[in-house]
């Protein structure tokens, strides 16, 4: 081969790759799509810990609300709203699937780590007691302080106002939903 085939040869490598970065600026300045001012879906992580930190971060002392006063007047809508951060893992419609997390149809009242077909974490299975408003009042706010060990990864609701309508919401999510408690 003499170098004026050698010339072709390296032409034709550099011409290639000379054609694809056009087309690839091209096709960056066609497609290019902004950034959303606000995420479509925000989803909170939890910070990360360390073990001897886990173990002291119990959620802060909370005076719990009184059920028979607060879930008469609770917004089942805005109920429905924050259980849309639940159906990310969990189902929770009667008979559905079991996603990351079981199906929550029938929770309130339900003893915890009963749903038949799913995986409970070894610290969710050691307590059975049902899930009752207080319980899940709290465990809501801070599910991993709460039930040290459990798999659920989520960070919990902060706000009273969203976990007292969410109860209420998973209330109504039930064949015979539990009675609420009188008002005190």
């Amino acid at each position: 081969m003499d170098s004026w085939e050698w010339n072709k040869i390296a032409g034709a490598v550099l011409g290639t790759l000379m054609f694809v970065l056009v087309v690839s600026f091209i096709a960056d300045g066609v497609f290019d799509s902004p950034q959303p001012k606000t995420p479509g879906y925000a989803v909170e992580v939890p910070e990360e810990q360390t073990a001897s930190a886990a173990t002291a971060a119990q959620p802060a002392a909370e005076a719990m609300p009184d059920f028979g006063a607060v879930l008469p007047k609770a917004d089942l809508a805005h109920g429905k709203e924050v259980s849309a951060r639940c159906e990310q893992c969990h189902d929770l419609s009667k008979g559905g699937p079991n996603k990351i997390g079981p199906n929550l149809w029938g929770l309130v009242g339900r003893p915890r780590a009963s749903h038949a077909g799913f995986d409970y974490s070894s610290a969710m299975s050691a307590n059975h007691d049902p899930w009752t408003f207080d319980k899940l009042f709290t465990f809501l706010k801070a599910p991993q302080a709460d039930v040290a060990g459990t798999k659920m990864s989520f960070a919990g609701l902060r706000s009273a106002n969203d976990r007292i309508d969410l109860l209420a919401y998973l209330r109504t999510q039930s064949d015979s939903p539990a009675p609420i408690p009188p008002a005190k």
